[in-house]
């Protein structure tokens, strides 16, 4: 994996103005902001707001109906080549009888694979980006036989192996369960700490996310705004992101997570900020990365 100076090139996205329309109807509009390189950035809001339609309209793949966006440093859509991307439901867009290996190399060969010969350079490209995604023990393993969690490394290994300066996954921790959604951020971790790379995942939770998480975009009343992380994290503009009251809650060993909130008249067992605090511990010894964002410690 090559390293990336975060610092060159200017800003990783910059939106101008920009608007979609699906079907005669306005998905959102006057999307007017910068997202700068070397970021962890969310693409957060309720369902049906167009979070991954962005993605797609980042790449290319949806046209404006005003405005522009540029990515790299080229209208969106030009600079893919530099991009890795990880869709929402990996397996489906994928052969489950390859192997992990084959997997990988498909970021390299594309639709080529199977009818040009891989050279010796690429399958050691492919091991590369495997082991970097923890995943290299299972390269000769059908993606038909690896469990969620392992088969969303092997995507984003398929994302890695061409060496992207971006890299976009779209609800890269839907249906994993929680031991495996963790291994995803730490990987994610890795890749922004050490190598760099700027990063973009439409998420629908963000509490997984908090630690390695610089900025979000968020969709509220059809615009798409992006802030810091520790203006985002407001329990007001959150309760009206998401329609329903949000409690943005500090432990005492300053982790940061999001909950709904309940009201006077709830009936519900609360825990204590203690408690929680001792729900989201985690042992160090059992962790192979560890970094700070904001306060907001990575265990």
């Amino acid at each position: 994996m090559t390293n990336l100076d975060a610092t060159q090139g200017g800003p990783c996205i910059v939106f101008r103005d920009a608007a979609v329309a699906r079907g005669g109807r306005t998905i959102w509009q006057h999307g007017d902001f910068t997202i700068p390189r070397g970021s962890v950035t969310a693409i957060v809001g309720t369902n049906g707001t167009g979070k991954t339609t962005m993605m797609k309209a980042e790449l290319g793949l949806i046209p404006l109906a005003h405005g522009s966006i540029d990515v790299l440093g080229e209208p969106a859509g030009r600079a893919n080549r530099r991009i890795g991307y990880v869709p929402q439901i990996y397996a489906s867009d994928v052969d489950s009888s390859l192997t992990a290996l084959q997997s990988a190399l498909l970021g390299l060969t594309g639709t080529r694979f199977g009818i040009h010969p891989v050279t010796r350079a690429q399958k050691a490209k492919a091991m590369q980006a495997l082991e970097f995604a923890g995943i290299a023990d299972k390269a000769r393993h059908r993606l038909s036989d690896l469990s969620g969690g392992q088969r969303q490394r092997v995507a984003i290994a398929q994302a890695l192996v061409a060496d992207p300066e971006l890299l976009m996954l779209d609800e890269p921790l839907a249906n994993l369960d929680l031991a495996s959604q963790r291994a995803v951020v730490q990987l994610l971790a890795r890749l922004n700490r050490d190598l760099g790379m700027t990063i973009q995942v439409v998420a629908h939770d963000l509490n997984m996310l908090l630690p390695i998480l610089t900025g979000a975009v968020y969709l509220l009343d059809g615009h798409p705004h992006y802030a810091a992380m520790d203006r985002v994290l407001d329990s007001d503009l959150l309760t009206h992101l998401y329609g329903t009251r949000v409690q943005v809650v500090t432990t005492p060993q300053g982790d940061m997570f999001v909950t709904p909130g309940l009201g006077d008249d709830d009936a519900a067992d609360v825990h204590t900020a203690d408690e929680i605090a001792g729900l989201h511990r985690h042992d160090a010894a059992d962790d192979t990365t560890h970094g700070t964002t904001h306060g907001r410690t990575l265990r």
